[in-house]
C-alpha cells in the first residue's frame, strides 16, 4: 500500500500576517467579490464607498457641505471639507487596525463606518494611496504603497480650507483589467445626496444634491409612471417614500446611516410586515400580503446607533435595536409607520381610493390564476423528476452558510449540443444549466398568466424560484448563454423581455447577464488565441509566426467542452444586463419587442441608409 505523506504540523506552520497582508490575501472578507468594475458591486466601487463612508459621515455630523470626487481612468480622489482627521493619528488611521474614532459614539454618534476597517482595506489594496489632513492652516500627506508606507511630508501656513483627501489607485494585480463605469459611480453618489438633504457631492464637475431625500430618490429611479403622487413621510430617525405602479414586483430602497443596505435586513423586513399590518387596519379588510404590496415602489432609511451589518460591505442590517437604549428597529418602524402612513391615508382620500383599486386588481388577478398555478406547479415538480431541463448544482444563492454561494449561477442555453458542451465543462458546485427547447415566446403585453400556462417559462421560474420573491432567488448569476449569430440575439431579447416584464428587479438588482463566448479561434504549433472581436482576431494573428489557423465558431455547440472550461472559469466574460434610470420599461419593451412599431421601423430604415453610405 502506498504511503500517504501528511504535512507536519508544528509551530513552523503558524503564522502571523501583518494587517495588510491579511487584506492583500483575503480581501473578499472586506470588500466582497473583486470583479472588473463590469457590476455594480465590485471591489473598485467598494473602495470608492469605503473612502465616501467616511467624508459622508463629516457631513452628518455637521462639518462641510461639499464632496468632490474625481476620477481619471484608474485614479481616484475624494476631497471632503470637513474637520479633517487629526494630524498626529493620521497614520494611525490608515494603517493600524481596530484604530478610528467611530469607537467613540459621541463624536460618530449614527455614522455608517464602524471599526476603522473600510480606509486600511483601501491602503492595503492600493498600488498608490495618499492621504492628506488639513486643520487650522497645518497638513500632514502620508503616501503608502500596497499598504506599506513610503514617504510622508508636513506643511504649515496654508491657506488650504480644513478636510480630508484621499487620492488611491486601485491595484492592478489584484483588480485584473478593470475599470470605473460613471454610471454606477453616479448612482452611488446620487444615494449619498438622497439620504443627506443639503449635502453636495461634485463628481468630474457635475453636482449632485437633493431637496427633497427619498422622494427625488424614487422619482429619479422609477422607471414607469406612479398610479397616485408618491408619499413621503419623515420622522426621528426615519423617512419613508411610497407609491405604486402597474408593474409586476416589488421594488424597495433601503437604507442605514445613509449606507445603501442592497439586501435589504432586519428594517426592510419590518417595513414589508407593517405595511401589510397598517393598510388591512385602515380598509379594514384582511388583504393578501402578496396583494398589498404587488406593483410597489419604496424607500425606507432610517438611523441606527452602533449598526451591525451581517458583512463588511455592510449591504444587509442585522441589528434588532436602534440604539442600546432604543427600541428594537421594527417597534421603531412600526409606531412611525402605522401612525404616520395611516394619517396620510385618513387625509388624502383620492390616494386611499386609488391604492384601494389596486389593491383589488392585484386580487382578481391572483385569484384568475390560481387554478393554473396548481397545475402549473405540479406539472414542473413532474417535469424536474422526469427530463433534464434543469443541470443543477451543489451550492445556491439562498444557502447563506455555504462559503461560496455568490458564485453560484444558472446558464439558460437553447439546444441540446450547446447545453451539453456547458453541462460537460461546468464547475458542478456553481454553475447549474437550464435548457430551453427553441425560441421562448415573446411576453410583451402579457399577463402573468402566461408564466404558468406556458411551460418553459414556469419551469424557468421554478428552477429561479421567484415565483414568491425575489429573496428566494437560488442563483447569484443568470446567465443567458446563446449564439452570437441572429436566432441567439433574438432568443438574449425574449428572455430579457420576460425577465423585465414580470420579474424587472432580478435585473435591477444585476442578476441578469449575457455570457460573451469567442468567435475565432487563431492558432499555430505553439500557441492559441481565442478571439472576441474582429480586432482581437487581427492582433493575434500579427502576434503569431506564419500562416495560422483560424476557425470561425457558429454556435456555442461547437466549441468541445475542454475549451468551452476557459470561456466559463475564472477568465468569464459576461455583459450584465443594466437598465439606465431615465429608461422606462414599458416605453423600452413597447419599441423593441411591440408589434411593427412605427418608431422601430424608421430607426432600422435610417440606420439601413447610414450603412449604405458607409459601405459606399
Amino acid at each position: 500500500m502506498e504511503e500517504i505523506m501528511v504535512p507536519n504540523y508544528d509551530e513552523g506552520t503558524i503564522r502571523t500576517l501583518d494587517w495588510q497582508e491579511h487584506i492583500r490575501k483575503r480581501p473578499g472578507m472586506y470588500i466582497g467579490k473583486l470583479g472588473d468594475g463590469t457590476a455594480s458591486d465590485d471591489g473598485i466601487y467598494v473602495l470608492l464607498k469605503e473612502v465616501l463612508d467616511n467624508s459622508v459621515d463629516e457631513f452628518m455630523m455637521g462639518f462641510g457641505k461639499k464632496i468632490l470626487v474625481e476620477i481619471d481612468q484608474e485614479k481616484v480622489l475624494v476631497r471632503d471639507y470637513g474637520r479633517g482627521i487629526p494630524l498626529g493619528k493620521l497614520d494611525d488611521v490608515v494603517s493600524k487596525m481596530n484604530t478610528g474614532a467611530k469607537y467613540d459614539s459621541k463624536v460618530f454618534k449614527k455614522s455608517v463606518g464602524l471599526n476603522g476597517v473600510g480606509i486600511k482595506a483601501v491602503n492595503a489594496l492600493s498600488s498608490d494611496f495618499t492621504i492628506k489632513a488639513v486643520r487650522e492652516g497645518v497638513a500632514k500627506v502620508i503616501h503608502f504603497s500596497k499598504g506599506i508606507k513610503t514617504g510622508e511630508e508636513d506643511f504649515t501656513g496654508l491657506e488650504e480650507p480644513n478636510g480630508t483627501i484621499v487620492t488611491f489607485e486601485p491595484d492592478q494585480t489584484v483588480f485584473k483589467k478593470y475599470h470605473y463605469i460613471s454610471d454606477f459611480v453616479v448612482n452611488m453618489i446620487k444615494n449619498y445626496t438622497f439620504l443627506n438633504s443639503g449635502l453636495v457631492i461634485e463628481f468630474n464637475g457635475e453636482k449632485y444634491h437633493s431637496k427633497n431625500g427619498l422622494r427625488d430618490l424614487l422619482e429619479e429611479n422609477m422607471d414607469h409612471d406612479s398610479i397616485y403622487p408618491i408619499i413621503h413621510l419623515r420622522g426621528e430617525d426615519i423617512e419613508v417614500a411610497i407609491t405604486h405602479g402597474n408593474q409586476y414586483g416589488e421594488d424597495y430602497y433601503s437604507f442605514v446611516n445613509g449606507q445603501h443596505t442592497s439586501q435589504g435586513g432586519t428594517h426592510l423586513q419590518a417595513f414589508r410586515e407593517v405595511l401589510v399590518k397598517t393598510i388591512r387596519d385602515f380598509y379594514k379588510k384582511d388583504f393578501d400580503p402578496s396583494d398589498i404590496r404587488a406593483s410597489i415602489v419604496a424607500a425606507i432609511s432610517i438611523k441606527v446607533e452602533e449598526p451591525v451589518f451581517e458583512s463588511q460591505t455592510k449591504t444587509k442590517l442585522g441589528s434588532k435595536d436602534i440604539g442600546p437604549d432604543g427600541p428594537s428597529v421594527r417597534t421603531h418602524v412600526a409606531n412611525f409607520l402605522q401612525k404616520e402612513l395611516d394619517n396620510f391615508l385618513h387625509k388624502n382620500p383620492d390616494t386611499s381610493a386609488v391604492l384601494l383599486r389596486r389593491i383589488q386588481e392585484s386580487e382578481r388577478e391572483r385569484k384568475a390564476i390560481t387554478g393554473i398555478k396548481k397545475l402549473a406547479k405540479d406539472r414542473a415538480k413532474k417535469s424536474n423528476l422526469h427530463n433534464k431541463k434543469l443541470r443543477d448544482c451543489r451550492v445556491h444563492f439562498d444557502e447563506i452558510k455555504q462559503p461560496r454561494y455568490e458564485e453560484s449561477s444558472l446558464f439558460i442555453t437553447e439546444g441540446d449540443s450547446a447545453s451539453g458542451s456547458i453541462t460537460k465543462s461546468r464547475d458542478v458546485n456553481t454553475q447549474a444549466v437550464f435548457s430551453l427547447r427553441g425560441k421562448p415566446l415573446n411576453t410583451f403585453g402579457l399577463t402573468k398568466k402566461v408564466v404558468y400556462e406556458n411551460e418553459e417559462f414556469n419551469l424557468l421560474q421554478a428552477a429561479l424560484n421567484i415565483e414568491e420573491s425575489i429573496d428566494d432567488l437560488r442563483y447569484n448569476k443568470v446567465i443567458i448563454a446563446t449564439d452570437a449569430d441572429v436566432d441567439g440575439m433574438h432568443i438574449r431579447l425574449l428572455l430579457i423581455t420576460f425577465f423585465l416584464q414580470f420579474f424587472p428587479e432580478l435585473v435591477r438588482k444585476g442578476h441578469v447577464y449575457i455570457l460573451q463566448t469567442p468567435l475565432f479561434r487563431v492558432r499555430d504549433k505553439q500557441k492559441t488565441f481565442y478571439c472576441y472581436s474582429e480586432s482581437e482576431k487581427q492582433t493575434a494573428i500579427h502576434k503569431l509566426k506564419g500562416k495560422p489557423e483560424i476557425t470561425r465558431f457558429k454556435g456555442l455547440g461547437e466549441i468541445s467542452p475542454d475549451e468551452f472550461k476557459n470561456f466559463i472559469g475564472d477568465d468569464i466574460r459576461l455583459d450584465q444586463v443594466m437598465m439606465k434610470k431615465h429608461e422606462s420599461i414599458s416605453q423600452m419593451l413597447e419599441y423593441y419587442m411591440g408589434k411593427n412599431t412605427p418608431e422601430r421601423q424608421d430607426f432600422i430604415i435610417e440606420n439601413l441608409y447610414v450603412e449604405k453610405d458607409e459601405v459606399a
